[in-house]
């Protein structure tokens, strides 16, 4: 039970900023960097969504979706058994935030790239998911 007000607890989170994923951007950054990939700038907060990682002279947005916040459908995580309603709406948004991005980069001239998390998970996935991200900029992973 909570000890705190509705009023009071909503304040609180509110206060609470995201510090982004640290495990899956520092493993995907260790790729790049052990590719010889080079010309990515992290968290952009100049575009919308504020996508992980961004190669602005490529024109090329990538996001590290989470496989619980974005409903993986290989990994299919339960919600939690408390507050199912809240969770159940919380994960559509973010479902629909995530189209609404890609569509507005899109629109401004962005390839929009997304990976989830469990592909980052495995350093040996992940060295093989990115050279077939980056041979050409045309050729790359297909957007869900």
């Amino acid at each position: 039970m909570d000890i705190l007000s509705k009023e009071e607890r909503s304040q609180r989170m509110s206060a609470v900023r995201s510090t982004g994923n640290r495990s899956t951007e520092w493993k995907l950054r260790a790729a790049l960097v052990r590719h010889g990939i080079s010309g990515w700038k992290m968290h952009a907060r100049w575009l919308p969504g504020v996508p992980d990682f961004v190669f602005p002279k490529l024109h090329v947005a990538i996001f590290i979706d989470g496989c619980f916040w974005h409903s993986c459908p290989h990994c299919n995580r339960p919600l939690p058994k408390a507050n199912r309603a809240y969770w159940s709406s919380k994960l559509k948004f973010n479902i629909a935030q995530a189209k609404r991005v890609n569509r507005v980069l899109r629109q401004n001239g962005i390839k929009v790239i997304r990976i989830w998390e469990h592909e980052v998970r495995n350093s040996q996935s992940l060295d093989s998911l990115l050279p077939k991200l980056f041979s050409s900029h045309k050729r790359s992973k297909v957007q869900r």
